[in-house]
């Protein structure tokens, strides 16, 4: 089973530079979720829409790969049943002519 989570847009502190430091920018997260569905286990996306805004929140990472894995390992300890997990997260505003960001998979 699979879930999937486009597009999560939300307003954080992450980046190396000091103006990133100081001034949240918007960042769009999307995950996707392969898990070992049996009946009554399941994962809640919007539980996982919470946990992804409150880490990179509360984090505050200076690099996208950091938050990254930390958003992989937090996933997992709280999805126990979780297989594979692939993510991104995007800083559209951050270049002028660019979108950019940071894409991974990992595979439990």
């Amino acid at each position: 089973m699979k879930i999937f989570i486009e597009a999560l847009e939300f307003d954080t502190i992450i980046g190396l530079l000091a103006y990133e430091r100081i001034t949240p920018q918007r960042v769009i997260v999307d995950v996707e979720i392969a898990y070992s569905y049996q009946k009554g286990v399941f994962i809640n996306y919007a539980e996982v829409c919470d946990i992804v805004k409150d880490l990179l929140r509360e984090e505050k990472f200076e690099l996208l790969e950091d938050a990254l894995e930390a958003l992989f390992a937090v996933l997992k300890k709280s999805y126990p049943s979780i297989l594979k997990i692939s993510a991104q997260i995007m800083k559209p505003d951050i270049l002028e002519e660019a979108s950019v960001g940071v894409r991974d998979k990992i595979s439990f």
